[in-house]
């Protein structure tokens, strides 16, 4: 027997060469991690588009909108004239003359403010700015699923990645300790580097079993995100950003991000606000008439045109309160704007500076991966001399595997990291990737409304309703 667990020169050099075909065999499918996947597979556009289609948050959001586009419809409506109708039935019982009276009236008023100083007309323009701040606002929480989708995808991938590297490395684990059991019936190894290799194939197992429960949890999260499972997925593109450098993003996200856009038409909508409080110190004129129609015919009817000029002379401080508050509100918007264009320049800073690292990594783990299989290579010829034990054979051949995996990772996270900078820069879009998806138009529901039509459903809101009837939730 050896000692030491150093490998004897001669029967143990035909063992452990033996040793190393098995290892050289297995270690080939190692790499496979790197390879591309099925042509016949789901792309990362795909996966985009089904998370865009079946995203309930964006439904969420939608129907917001169309919310938000109502209040148009109602700035329009107190600008038109208001009728409305009255009946009543008076009886009167009279005990001086014994006897009782009935009178039965219908009455129609109509009323409309025919001036309020621009009141009406600058709730309207708010109503506007509002719709055009939650469009964008809904464009913004576009680019979260998107790069939702994105990551689901990407984590899919890596985790078969390395569950393929480590299944790979649990069947050479179990070539090499057959290899050692033979190796030890032969007596060229002690019964110690026999125990090394079953933890190293214990250890290997573990392995797995985490790797394959990491993919359980991707898949998963796949599913919530798009609805349905991943299946082979392709390589992911690399993602082509429109500048060169850090400060050209920069200025692209300042003008395009939409949660940029959405505050600036927040700060509008507040400007208008200051202005309608202000306004409500002044008088309103406003015509109102009425027609009356006596049924039994004993008091005639009665019609009556009226022109009103009504205003506050003292309202116990609530008009200045209004205006203060309207101000502070301002500033508030104001104040987001200029904090959310700090923190979108932040954010495309950080990502920049992170893709940079990331491209680095990308580099170095290749780098070492080479560097670990040219010393893995060296370790095996050693150990076929018997200058090496199974012991450093065993530990280069992890070292390989380890490297394999962190550059998996490293490569997808860069290409992840791309779209990233993306989403920071306010591209993240279906429009701007061209995704041949169904687009939701923000426009179409406005154009139903904005003039405060008389029908009560929309056909986006009917559309939702026939899904959850499908699903059994309504």
């Amino acid at each position: 027997m050896t000692k030491n667990n150093q490998l004897t020169p001669a029967s143990g050099r035909k063992s452990m060469r033996y040793l190393m075909r098995s290892i050289a065999f297995v270690s080939i499918g190692m790499a496979s991690g790197f390879a591309p996947l099925s042509v016949h597979a789901q792309n990362l556009s795909d996966a985009m588009v089904q998370a865009y289609e079946h995203s309930g948050l964006l439904e969420q959001n939608r129907a917001n909108l169309r919310a938000v586009n109502e209040g148009v419809a109602s700035a329009v409506a107190a600008m038109r004239p208001q009728i409305s109708y009255s009946a009543s039935r008076q009886i009167i019982d009279s005990e001086v003359i014994s006897s009782s009276t009935r009178t039965d009236a219908v009455s129609f008023a109509a009323e409309m403010e025919l001036y309020t100083f621009g009141r009406n007309k600058l709730a309207l323009d708010a109503a506007k700015e509002t719709v055009l701040a939650t469009r964008h606002s809904l464009v913004n929480d576009e680019q979260g699923v998107l790069l939702s989708a994105v990551n689901a995808y990407q984590n899919v991938r890596e985790a078969k990645a390395v569950v393929n590297l480590r299944q790979n490395g649990l069947r050479l684990s179990e070539r090499n300790l057959k290899a050692a059991e033979s190796r030890f019936e032969l007596g060229d190894i002690t019964q110690t580097s026999l125990s090394q290799v079953k933890a190293q194939l214990a250890g290997t197992q573990a392995q797995l079993s985490a790797a394959q429960a990491q993919l359980s949890v991707a898949r998963e999260e796949y599913r919530v995100v798009t609805g349905v499972y991943p299946e082979r997925l392709r390589v992911v593109p690399r993602a082509d950003l429109p500048t060169k450098g850090v400060e050209g993003a920069v200025g692209i996200a300042k003008k395009t991000h939409p949660a940029i856009r959405a505050l600036q038409h927040r700060v509008s909508a507040a400007d208008l606000a200051v202005q309608i409080a202000k306004k409500g110190r002044l008088p309103s004129v406003s015509l109102n008439a009425t027609q009356s129609f006596d049924l039994n015919g004993d008091a005639g009817d009665r019609r009556a045109v009226t022109l009103d000029l009504s205003g506050p002379i003292y309202a116990g401080g609530a008009l200045s309160s209004a205006t203060r508050r309207a101000i502070a509100l301002k500033d508030v918007s104001r104040a987001e704007l200029l904090q959310s264009v700090r923190d979108v320049e932040q954010s495309v800073r950080t990502q920049w500076a992170l893709l940079e690292v990331d491209a680095q990594a990308e580099k170095a783990g290749q780098s070492l991966v080479d560097a670990q299989r040219l010393a893995y290579e060296g370790v095996k010829e050693e150990a076929e001399l018997g200058a090496a034990t199974l012991l450093d054979v065993l530990d280069a051949e992890q070292d390989l595997l380890d490297a394999q995996v962190a550059a998996i990772q490293s490569r997808i996270q860069k290409q992840s990291r791309q779209y990233a900078v993306l989403s920071t820069m306010g591209l993240l879009t279906v429009e701007h990737l061209k995704l041949q998806a169904t687009v939701y138009d923000p426009v179409a529901h406005y154009n139903t409304v904005k003039n405060a039509p008389l029908r009560t459903r929309s056909a986006q809101g009917d559309k939702l309703d026939r899904v959850l009837q499908s699903l059994g939730l309504e």
